[in-house]
């Protein structure tokens, strides 16, 4: 049958539950009930053909407790005069409540908004868009609100998101909720309180004026001659980018590489370094302005990813040219051909035409699907005999 039983109506109830709408009038202060749900009755062929299956569809009705039935009157030509149920109201929140089982949801959610209506009512409006994100936070919500609070009174506070001291809000507990405290403190504090062109979850401490963890540069020294540590020779460094962007040392020729066996055992070369590469982030290297007069080469994986990398390397250095990332090492290394998982599809401006060429036959899968070539593989015999062809004899110790 097609009628509205318990059931259809439970679930009319429980959509709106479950889009929120019934939250959301803790913070509108909605009216919504008395609430009409949509009931639809047994035909008057239902009736003459299934009158005890209606009568006991209309007992089920009447059974819940939560719901109030109205009534008419239907006149049948083989039953007679029959009351029949023609709508169906859940005439309370408490009611609609007690038959979802959301009492004890309904009260938090309720504490939230009277906290934050008191503490922070410029978050109301989040409480309204996100009411069903919020009730999954009701265990931290004092806690979030005080971590407003705190850097209302407290904006740009020049130090490290561990070092804010609240009682009950252990160390990491910013760093975890940083998606949801951005939203709110971005109602909540006055614009000039934040920095707005810093964005995403990544830039919440540059966003908000806390101190960051500095990027670092790890680097390897590939002339002996080059002395960066006094005593060492060839010795593997990390330093802060601002450190590494003003160092001042005899360097003609920079190396970037992605696997960090390749960066460790990358032959001695005269007047070089080699940079261990940070994936598609380049921001750590593109204030080192001294890399420019140099000669740069990139070596990433032969497949679309190590061609995009390549490419957004070009923002900050246009001048950088590849390092076996071309068909002949592709060709060469055939036996240990291996494959892409989520290749790119997107249009590259800053290869040049043969790089180009190569990408678009691995975009494409014109050699073969998803086909792919990590640098770990490549031969160091074949890396000595491009470093020769590339730079010369006399630049190899």
């Amino acid at each position: 049958m097609t009628w509205t039983g318990p059931k259809e109506l439970k679930g009319q109830l429980a959509r709106l539950w479950e889009r929120g709408e019934l939250l959301r009038d803790v913070v509108t202060g909605n009216a919504r009930f008395p609430l009409r749900l949509t009931l639809k009755s047994p035909s008057s062929t239902d009736i003459t053909d299934h009158f005890d299956v209606v009568r006991a569809w209309a007992s089920e009705l009447v059974a819940v407790a939560s719901l109030r039935i109205e009534w008419q009157e239907v006149r049948h030509r083989v039953q007679g005069a029959q009351k029949m149920p023609a709508s169906a109201w859940v005439e309370t929140v408490e009611a609609a409540l007690s038959w979802l089982g959301r009492r004890r949801e309904w009260d938090r959610f309720s504490a939230q908004v009277a906290a934050t209506r008191q503490t922070h009512p410029a978050l109301l409006p989040w409480l309204e868009k996100r009411p069903l994100q919020a009730l999954e936070l009701a265990a931290e919500w004092s806690r979030l609100l005080a971590v407003v609070s705190w850097l209302a009174a407290h904006p740009r506070p020049g130090i490290y998101l561990r070092q804010v001291d609240l009682p009950g809000v252990h160390s990491k507990f910013i760093e975890a909720h940083r998606g949801v405290l951005a939203e709110l403190l971005d109602l909540a504090l006055p614009v000039d309180a934040f920095e707005v062109t810093k964005a995403g979850v990544g830039q919440f401490a540059a966003r908000y004026g806390f101190l960051d963890k500095p990027t670092r540069v790890r680097f390897r020294v590939l002339d002996p001659g080059i002395q960066v540590v006094p005593g060492t020779v060839c010795p593997d460094v990390t330093l802060d980018a601002e450190s590494f962007s003003s160092m001042d040392i005899s360097v003609k020729c920079v190396f970037v590489t992605e696997n960090e066996t390749n960066f460790l055992a990358f032959p001695q070369v005269r007047d070089a370094i080699v940079i261990f590469g940070a994936g598609y982030g380049w921001e750590a290297l593109a204030r080192s302005h001294w890399l420019q007069q140099c000669t740069m080469y990139y070596w990433g994986d032969i497949d679309t990813h190590g061609f995009g990398i390549l490419d957004q390397l070009r923002c900050h250095f246009d001048h950088v040219e590849s390092f076996l990332m071309d068909r002949a090492t592709l060709d060469a290394h055939a036996m240990v051909w291996g494959g892409e998982d989520k290749p790119l599809r997107v249009d590259l401006h800053r290869l040049t035409p043969e790089e180009s060429a190569l990408y678009d036959d691995l975009r494409d899968n014109r050699i073969r699907t998803g086909l792919r070539l990590e640098q770990e593989h490549i031969g160091f015999r074949w890396l000595g005999d491009r470093l020769q062809s590339v730079l010369g004899r006399s630049e190899i110790p």
